[in-house]
């Protein structure tokens, strides 16, 4: 099962799409930013239920608890279920290919729409007149090497057939945790900025902590008034929660800031979080 969520779907909601997908099936294997992969075979036997219907089960939880509807293909292999999915032009839906199916349903599409293949390769196939995914898969591999080069070209052509030999490989997105701090109103004040800077982090440090988590990476947001933002993303030399490492990063990254910050005209503050 390939499963396509919204575009620039919000984390946190991406994070609860994925456990309504461990909910059927301990096998997930996420794709960021908003794309997963789940194995079903024993899962079928578990619910006894059949692939498709598993399949609308998830949209119904995913509709019903998080307002998001979601595109589901279903197939033998990950380059159908994934081309599947990618065939549905609703917001949401249901296509599930039978591994009998699999020729007669490849065959007719574009060759841009076989998953795995780029607009590049499309357009070198295309100019040696390989328009469908039927064609691809009757010309020789030989021949698609040439064009796409060893190994892309040996990939194509066993795709264009059904064949994917790849797994799903359990994969989830790495845990993170966050803290806000929004202020009421502009505030141009560095030393309050500060302040609440320095509140945040041991604030981050205690929830850490709390969660038997270490830090390996660390990104400061600032939004500012009128819609600007101000990103900074750091790797930690070492995993840690604790506030003093964590404290000491926030402040170089502070400093950076006030050096950035100086020289705008007045009215420029803002709220950060």
């Amino acid at each position: 099962m390939h499963v396509r969520s919204p575009d620039r779907l919000p984390e946190d909601v991406y994070r609860q799409v994925l456990e309504q997908l461990a909910e059927l099936s301990p096998v997930v294997q996420a794709l960021p930013p908003s794309a997963a992969l789940v194995e079903l075979k024993g899962s079928l036997r578990y619910h006894g239920v059949d692939a498709r219907r598993l399949g609308e089960v998830l949209r119904v939880r995913t509709i019903s608890r998080l307002g998001v509807d979601v595109r589901v293909g279903i197939g033998p292999s990950i380059t159908v279920a994934a081309t599947a999915s990618g065939q549905i032009a609703e917001p949401g839906g249901v296509l599930a290919i039978g591994p009998g199916q699999v020729t007669d349903w490849l065959g007719p599409l574009p060759v841009e729409a076989l998953h795995g293949i780029g607009p590049r390769q499309a357009q070198a196939l295309r100019d040696y007149g390989v328009h469908c995914v039927g064609l691809l898969a009757a010309i020789p591999p030989a021949t698609v090497q040439r064009l796409l080069g060893g190994r892309p070209g040996r990939q194509a052509a066993d795709r264009a057939r059904g064949i994917d030999p790849r797994p799903v490989t359990p994969r989830a997105l790495p845990a993170s945790a966050s803290v806000r701090r929004t202020f009421p109103r502009h505030t141009l004040d560095g030393a309050a900025v500060r302040a609440a800077l320095l509140d945040l982090v041991v604030t981050l440090a205690l929830q850490l902590r709390g969660r038997g988590q270490a830090a390996r990476g660390l990104t400061l947001t600032l939004r500012f008034a009128g819609g600007t933002t101000w990103e900074k993303t750091r790797r930690l030399p070492e995993a840690s929660a604790h506030d003093d490492d964590l404290r000491a990063r926030r402040r170089r990254a502070v400093r950076r800031l006030s050096g950035e910050r100086r020289g705008r005209p007045p009215g420029g503050g803002g709220s950060g979080s």
